[in-house]
Parts: C-alpha cells; sequence; structure tokens
C-alpha cells in the first residue's frame, strides 16, 4: 500500500520538515509514502464569502485532479469524525487487507476546504475540535500515519 499526504502549502519552518522527513524515513520498512503539495490559492485581502467560495472550489479542484483514482481519499477536517489511534490502524489495516492500493490523506489550506473536497472524501477525518494550523497537522498526520503502522505490527510505540 502507498500513502500519499496531498498537501496545500509548502512547510515553512524547519523543525517541521524535519520532523515530517524523519517519520517518512521510519515508514520507509512499512509502507511508501509520497507528499504532493500545492500552492495555496491567493485570497483577495478583503473578501467576500463568495470570493473565499469561488477561491475554495478553485483549490479544490486542483486538489481533487491529484488524487489517482483508485485511492481512497481520507480528508482531514475539524468538523469531521475523531478516531484513537488505534481506530485509524484498524482503518489502514482493513484497507490493506481488502486490497485498497493507495489511500490519499488531504490537508486543505488556511481557509478550510470546499463542499466538493469535503463530498469526496470516503472519511473525514478531525484530530481535535481545537484547530491547529495546517503545517502542524502535517507533522500530526505523519506521526500518526507512523503510530499506525506500528499498532498493526503489534510493535511498541510508546511506553
Amino acid at each position: 500500500m502507498k500513502i500519499t499526504i496531498l498537501a496545500v502549502g509548502k512547510l515553512k519552518e524547519k523543525y517541521l520538515r524535519e520532523g515530517v522527513a524523519e517519520y517518512a524515513k521510519r515508514l520507509a520498512p512499512f509502507t511508501k509514502l509520497e507528499i504532493i503539495e500545492i500552492a495555496e490559492e491567493k485570497m483577495p485581502e478583503n473578501f467576500s464569502m463568495a470570493e473565499k467560495e469561488k477561491t475554495l472550489a478553485r483549490e479544490g479542484e486542483r486538489l481533487l485532479a491529484r488524487v489517482p483514482a483508485g485511492d481512497e481519499l481520507i480528508v482531514l477536517d475539524v468538523a469531521g469524525e475523531s478516531l484513537s489511534s488505534e481506530e485509524l490502524a484498524a482503518h489502514i489495516g482493513e484497507k490493506m487487507a481488502s486490497g485498497t492500493p493507495n489511500l490519499t490523506f488531504l490537508i486543505g489550506g488556511a481557509f478550510g476546504l470546499s463542499p466538493a473536497v469535503r463530498k469526496a472524501a470516503r472519511l473525514r477525518l478531525s484530530f481535535s475540535r481545537m484547530t491547529f494550523t495546517h503545517q502542524m497537522a502535517r507533522l500530526l498526520l505523519a506521526e500518526q500515519i507512523y503510530r499506525a503502522f506500528k499498532i498493526l505490527r503489534g510493535e511498541k510505540y510508546h511506553w
């Protein structure tokens, strides 16, 4: 199984880039991890709701165009379902057992997600009711994917 993290924007902070790279390296024995970044759509300074919706729709189209056919799409969404680490591991394990070739985790930009992206998702996943930067969410996601594979293998991850 291949896992893709599709994200809006680049990681700007060195510590975040290093953290994601560390988890990608740790994941190498378990799965191929690909990270795809797309540029964030420019939002006018004093935007209206209509302009925001239009901008998110354009960004959403570009995001969905990067999701290969046959991939299961999991979208990070503050309004999504909360899963424990064990439940996420079980979900990934079920997909592996059923022959799902790829999982794509999608992280939107600072202004959120378009309705089309939310609708396309097989699972909308929330880390917390708290809001995290989309850059921090990428590091948290990489760590949780790594944790899921350790759980699936019955290996210790934390003491």
